[in-house]
């Protein structure tokens, strides 16, 4: 593991910094924060809505469908993101006064992804006019054409990167097409729709509608809850236009103005969300959320993040909270099975270790591949694919991928080389998802090989840890801890400080047979002690009391009856 100091590229060009410590100052800058004015996360910062392509015609149609009193039906997709963007659609479109409007999101286990011909189908028992898709439906090809052949007309809402044809949609909005000029391609489809909803608001309000139908006009920012949720589960890169959608949720969360389903997550995961920030989310309900579209019906979560009455919200997301446990002993159980079949990689460099592993097991389970995914490329520094068993002799993988290797592209390099191999695939630069018949693997195996060997060198698979340097003596205080904790939205391409140095193990104990809690003291200062934590640690790589150790870590708050404390995350022993 190589460590990199973050360098600072600058101070500030404009604005006053002097409400920012020194620390703060030198943690922006080497984010290339110039201005105090991208620190402030106001709405008005946003891009503007007419700027995201095809958001006028979207707005007409769905306007004229309004009009009509025509019925809609929202298509969702069984993850976080895919679920906050149907409850955004719905209630949004509800709120603006139109009550015939449903929503259908798939059973990965019955139908897979997306708006395919199957879904449709099962879509006539709602008669819809309109058909709008969230969080998926570029890569829908016979499922839109199904939809038009049915009568339908159909608005595509996606993120995900559009491949060589597009879907036969009335309109589609993407902010990833190649001919759309928004200047944020990094919106989760949660985002995407929210943009559709606020022009479809704006373009109802020039029409008359909400005077002429005695509608109070409906405040949209109401679901930025919601639209933080998604946003930070999905782990879209953070760009400016997302950190403010982000830091507005999260205002909104802490306020206690979120809707009851959210405050039920934060709840039944044991934290407060009057103290909200990114990695809540993250690591404790954005999981608990995807629970529901792992095990069972993603239908579950999309219910909680509608419903209104606190009592009932808390019922479901202790339901979601019971699947999460079980989420996570199949997935432990997965990952023993998977490092025994790996563990002859343990012995060997980085220059012996497969350019990308690849693993099927035919007793995996297919809502789990995605994080085991996580956890090998994690381990090994490789992009991992794992596959489960799909229907009629497919396997269906989910792949993960680390940086400077486009994982979707390298699965359409491999489809274009190998025509027939693969029966669908699609997804982002760091994550996607595949599927072709069992018999193939160890084909798909030789070719994706072939190709990540291709666009790949010596330093690619080096691991490399950033870090914002040492932090002094003084800086160990619950002061410096808060100002970190809430100076902005961490999280992906916006990368919460990180620190190194070397520390003295004063106290140490065993949590759980996984965790580690400790008091340590800086090398160099006899006086100072602080609270340290490392979570699913290699307890026989740990030293004992008294020695010295390395550490990279982030500075966090630790909230514990009541009582706030300043506590070292380690992230790494070095």
């Amino acid at each position: 593991m190589k460590l990199v100091i973050r360098e600072s590229a600058g101070t500030y060009l404009t604005g006053d910094t002097s409400t920012l410590s020194p620390l703060l100052q030198r943690i922006f800058s080497a984010r290339q924060i110039y201005d105090d004015s991208e620190l402030a996360f106001s709405l008005k910062q946003l891009l503007p809505i007419r700027s995201l392509g095809n958001i006028e015609a979207a707005s007409t149609l769905l306007a004229e469908t309004i009009a009509n009193q025509q019925k809609i039906l929202i298509i969702g997709d069984f993850d976080a993101d895919g679920a906050t963007a149907t409850a955004v659609a719905v209630r949004a479109l509800r709120i603006m006064g139109h009550q015939n409007v449903h929503y259908l999101v798939p059973n990965r286990f019955e139908y897979g992804y997306g708006l395919t011909p199957e879904i449709v189908v099962e879509a006539a028992r709602f008669s819809p006019d309109l058909i709008i898709t969230v969080d998926n439906g570029i890569s829908s090809i016979s499922g839109v054409a199904t939809a038009k052949e049915a009568g339908y007309k159909v608005l595509v809402t996606d993120h995900h990167l559009p491949g060589s044809e597009l879907p036969e949609a009335d309109v589609i909005v993407n902010p990833n097409l190649v001919d759309n000029g928004f200047a944020s391609k990094n919106l989760a489809g949660v985002g995407v729709i929210f943009y559709v909803m606020l022009a479809l608001k704006k373009r109802l309000s020039e029409q008359g509608y909400f005077s002429k139908h005695a509608i109070t006009p409906p405040n949209l920012l109401s679901l930025l809850d919601l639209v933080a949720l998604g946003t930070i589960a999905d782990v879209v890169p953070l760009d400016k236009n997302n950190r403010i959608l982000v830091a507005q949720g999260l205002q909104r969360i802490r306020a206690q103005q979120a809707c009851a389903g959210v405050l039920a997550l934060f709840q039944i995961a044991g934290k407060n969300s009057q103290r909200a920030v990114t990695s809540d989310i993250g690591f404790a309900c954005g999981p608990r959320l995807n629970a529901a579209g792992r095990l069972d019906d993603m239908s579950m979560g999309i219910e909680l993040l509608l419903c209104d009455n606190p009592q009932q919200a808390l019922n479901i997301a202790a339901k979601l909270d019971h699947l999460n446990k079980e989420r996570r002993a199949i997935e432990d159980n997965m990952k023993v099975e998977a490092l025994h079949e790996l563990e002859h990689l343990d012995s060997l460099n980085d220059s012996n270790i497969p350019p990308i592993i690849c693993l099927y097991n035919e007793t995996w389970h297919q809502g789990v591949v995605g994080i085991l995914a996580s956890r090998i490329k994690e381990k090994y520094n490789r992009p991992t694919i794992i596959f489960a068993p799909g229907e009629n002799g497919e396997i269906k993988g989910s792949a993960r991928s680390i940086k400077g290797l486009h994982i979707r592209d390298i699965l359409d390099e491999v489809a274009t080389q190998n025509k027939d191999l693969l029966s669908k695939f699609g997804g982002h630069a760091m994550a996607a998802g595949l599927s072709f018949m069992a018999c193939d693997f160890e084909n798909f195996t030789r070719a994706i090989t072939k190709v990540v060997i291709k666009h790949s060198n010596k330093d690619t698979f080096r691991e490399i840890q950033h870090t914002d340097g040492v932090l002094q003596p003084e800086e160990f205080s619950l002061e410096t801890a808060e100002a970190l904790r809430y100076a902005a939205p961490w999280g992906q391409h916006f990368p919460e400080p990180q620190f190194h140095g070397d520390f003295v193990i004063m106290q140490k104990r065993i949590l759980k047979d996984a965790h580690i809690k400790l008091m340590l003291r800086p090398k160099d200062d006899t006086k100072l002690s602080i609270d340290a934590i490392t979570f699913n640690a290699d307890l026989a790589a740990w030293p004992e009391i008294g020695e010295s150790v390395s550490l990279l870590y982030h500075l966090d708050v630790n909230e514990f009856s009541g009582s706030l404390t300043p506590q070292m995350m380690i992230s790494a022993l070095l």
